[in-house]
């Protein structure tokens, strides 16, 4: 793709929104055909099991860290310019909402990705708690929320005025992010095996990762050739959730990428899961459900904006440049998902459905 001449033709804010809605597409797709889901990750791993959603959710991060730091030894982009490395890390940020976006997930039976991918393919619950997730995300970013993530942010932050880049800050070779994507991805394949997961699944799985290398490489290229500074990121659900929502409530809002990458996911879900059969209305069972799912939204909303980023913000696409504080909140996540499975759904009895 020239993405100057599409500039030229269309300007500089329409081609970042293109640019998102082809890099939501093709997660999309990869995510509703790979059933892709952090919160199935961890649940299946709090309950002793290293099965397929572990795999699946290893590859992902192993090849959008490969497809990632491939793209930047060949010059294809720049980790250090990226929108979360250029600006100060919040520690105390990525370890509380780390925790409450795990809790959140388990509560409301997906991650912020995974709802929206459900969303699209006909789940109304996951319509539901998506909505509130965006708004209390948009609450969390600027408004009535946002002077108390400001307080829990600023107990903690990295110093120089910008992230840690944990390759740098360990002293280590630039192609050891590449070599230690490669061996997370091996480990994915040898769990892959044992499950007996068809090639199918793993090919959309790493998918998914590619997508995320995918929304770096598409904005690092249009940096280079935008008149007006260029945010350079990627794939992630708590900010573009929140401005997607205020870009058709408020008709001052422009085009940006956050818009363009959220509406694609959902056109490639509709129709990955619509070309597979797998379109179907579903709805809340029962009344407790509901509050579970809402509670786990909101506890998601605010949890992401205070961390940085969701389970794919933080988790695969900060993880994917080493950003010091997206590991952090990762790691939060699955300790905050792994004990609320324990306390509310292993003791409660119930199962873990994605």
């Amino acid at each position: 793709m020239d993405i100057l001449t599409l500039v030229e033709s269309i300007g500089e804010a329409p081609t970042a929104a293109v640019l998102g809605l082809i890099t939501g597409l093709v997660f999309g797709i990869a995510a509703q055909r790979s059933r892709f889901c952090l919160r199935a990750a961890t649940v299946e791993f709090a309950r002793g099991e290293l099965g397929d959603k572990v795999a699946v959710w290893l590859l992902t991060i192993s090849t959008a860290i490969v497809w990632v730091q491939g793209a930047q030894a060949l010059g294809l982009m720049h980790s250090a310019d990226a929108r979360m490395m250029a600006v100060p890390g919040s520690w105390s940020g990525a370890i509380i909402g780390g925790l409450l976006f795990g809790v959140g997930m388990v509560l409301a039976r997906g991650c912020s990705g995974r709802l929206l991918v459900l969303a699209a393919t006909g789940n109304l619950r996951s319509v539901i708690s998506g909505l509130i997730f965006a708004v209390v995300a948009q609450m969390s970013l600027a408004g009535l929320l946002s002077p108390l993530r400001d307080r829990l942010a600023s107990l903690w932050i990295t110093s120089e005025g910008r992230n840690v880049d944990l390759i740098a800050a360990f002293g280590l070779p630039d192609l050891s992010g590449l070599i230690f994507g490669a061996i997370m991805a091996v480990l994915a394949l040898i769990i892959a095996r044992r499950n007996r997961i068809g090639a199918s699944r793993l090919i959309f799985a790493s998918g998914v990762g590619f997508a995320v290398a995918v929304g770096w490489v598409l904005t690092y290229g249009l940096a280079q050739v935008a008149f007006e500074p260029v945010q350079i990121e990627s794939a992630t659900f708590s900010g573009p959730s929140a401005h997607t929502l205020m870009f058709f409530l408020d008709r001052n809002a422009v085009l940006e990428f956050d818009v363009g990458l959220v509406p694609g996911v959902v056109i490639g879900s509709f129709l990955a899961a619509s070309l597979a059969g797998e379109f179907k209305f579903q709805g809340f069972e029962g009344e407790a459900n509901m509050r579970r799912a809402m509670t786990g939204a909101v506890l998601m909303g605010f949890g992401a904006m205070l961390a940085g980023g969701c389970a794919i913000g933080a988790g695969v696409t900060g993880g994917s440049i080493f950003a010091g504080t997206a590991w952090v909140a990762l790691f939060a996540m699955w300790l905050g998902a792994i004990a609320t499975d324990f306390l509310v759904d292993q003791r409660g009895g119930a199962t873990a459905t994605a």
